[in-house]
């Protein structure tokens, strides 16, 4: 569902140091605009922005990207940090343009956190774990990388366990009931994940890798 437009939200935009403005010109020189060589996680559909905030609050030692297409969330991301994170960008942008983002193996892990599932079957290559998002996130990511995904659709989860498995990705930590579970401890929510898990539905969580350690 679109958030209607808020008449802030383009001052907001341009104006926070967080945001970046001209994400395609960074691209093959993030390490060069965060001024280290850490590694880069991205989260696709970051949403309002609490995971992935709260991430680069946590891990100082990695370089967090978060990307949403909709104007006005991103500018809710943006509003949320209470101080200019040196680890955190956003950029107001789609997941099918990764490759205009960034360079060949210039990030090494991949967040998707409760991307549409689109349910209707005609729609299926939507996802954004369709084999063919995969093998572009594969693509960008280079001689190895991984995905952490999380949902609350057991049919979206289904289907992604069967795709990531068709496409030779490595399958570990697979949980069926994460806030029930031992992986909950390091969990970092969302904003739909918390309006969610407070219904006491499961939350289902894998990652997937490949290449060699």
């Amino acid at each position: 569902m679109r958030m209607r437009n808020k008449p802030w939200a383009e001052e907001e935009l341009q104006t926070n140091k967080n945001v970046v403005k001209q994400p395609i010109e960074q691209k093959g020189k993030w390490s060069e605009y965060f001024g280290n060589d850490y590694p880069i996680h991205v989260e696709i559909g970051c949403g309002k922005g609490r995971f992935i905030v709260e991430n680069a609050k946590r891990y100082t030692d990695v370089n967090f990207i978060g990307i949403e297409r909709q104007t006005t969330v991103i500018a809710i991301a943006a509003r949320k940090i209470e101080q200019y994170l040196p680890n955190l960008a956003l950029i107001c942008d789609s997941a099918a343009k990764l490759s205009d983002l960034f360079e060949i193996g210039e990030i090494e892990r991949i967040y998707l956190n409760f991307s549409d599932p689109w349910p209707k079957k005609r729609c299926m290559k939507r996802r954004l774990t369709y084999r063919e998002f995969l093998q572009s996130y594969r693509h960008i990511m280079g001689e190895k990388g991984e995905i952490f995904f999380k949902t609350d659709n057991k049919g979206l989860f289904e289907f992604s366990l069967n795709e990531f498995c068709a496409d030779k990705w490595n399958l570990s930590h697979i949980c069926f009931d994460l806030h029930n579970s031992e992986y909950m401890q390091q969990n970092i929510m969302t904003e739909y994940e918390q309006k969610f898990s407070e219904k006491g539905m499961p939350i289902y969580r894998l990652e997937a890798r490949y290449g060699k350690e």
